[in-house]
């Protein structure tokens, strides 16, 4: 843990956090803190801070925080995902927090199976955790955006039409001529990223995405797996939006 993360509930009037799970025995066995040193915290979309540590007993350490003024901005990439086998899912959603996303957006496709939809990794106890994690790594508070759908037209038509207007849509395409390095440098706004499924998209599915405003970028030759190929494109598309 690079920040520890603590919910706004867990502060107290006086700005002092008492903590007994993971995070205490991380400040304890990890980092090896003694009272009235200081360590990286923040609070969950909220502002990050320092923090001394008041007291360690065998089961607990107390916290004395001290935040910054402002909440730092959501990451202005967003994600669209044919959602993958829930293992893969799994090792994702820490990686994608960890890389900073705004919103990750999960959708069916006609080579994702309908049973993926039924993992407990989608369910918001299954993620937040890992999520949380991913922020811990980082650095970061604000804890990605999650929406789940079913049906891929209407969301391209209707949601993503109406919320990404204005943003740079991007989709992974192999066998596109275009690359990233053409792309306008630094991109204006927004931008929303589309990984598909690791059959691919229909040609119906490039249809919808295309009208409704994605580019086709190529990121190279090699075929990727849909967990490489999200960190590649998000870092890819990051480096032009900075």
């Amino acid at each position: 843990m690079n920040r520890i993360l603590l919910d706004p509930a867990e502060l107290d009037d006086a700005g002092r956090a008492r903590l007994a799970d993971d995070r205490a025995r991380h400040i304890r066995e990890v980092l090896r803190l003694q009272p009235g040193d200081s360590l990286r915290i923040g609070l969950l979309e909220g502002p990050p801070g320092v923090a001394r540590l008041v007291a360690v007993e065998p089961d607990r350490v107390e916290l004395e925080c001290r935040l910054d003024p402002e909440t730092p901005p959501r990451p202005r990439i967003d994600l669209l995902l044919a959602l993958p086998r829930p293992k893969v899912m799994k090792r994702l959603w820490a990686q994608l927090a960890a890389l900073g996303v705004g919103r990750i957006i999960l959708t069916r496709a006609a080579q994702v199976e309908r049973a993926y939809f039924d993992t407990h990794w989608l369910q918001p106890e299954g993620y937040r955790p890992l999520l949380i994690e991913g922020l811990q790594q980082a650095g970061a508070t604000r804890l990605p955006q999650v929406e789940i759908h079913r049906r891929f037209k209407p969301l391209i038509e209707d949601r993503i039409a109406a919320d990404y207007a204005d943003a740079t849509r991007i989709a992974a395409d192999p066998a596109a001529t275009r690359r990233f390095r053409d792309l306008p440098d630094p991109l204006p706004g927004r931008a929303l990223v589309a990984v598909g499924p690791e059959g691919g998209w229909t040609p119906f599915e490039w249809e919808l995405l295309q009208a409704a405003g994605f580019i086709g970028v190529n990121a190279g030759p090699r075929i990727l797996r849909t967990d490489t190929a999200c960190i590649a494109l998000l870092s890819l598309t990051r480096d032009r939006l900075e």
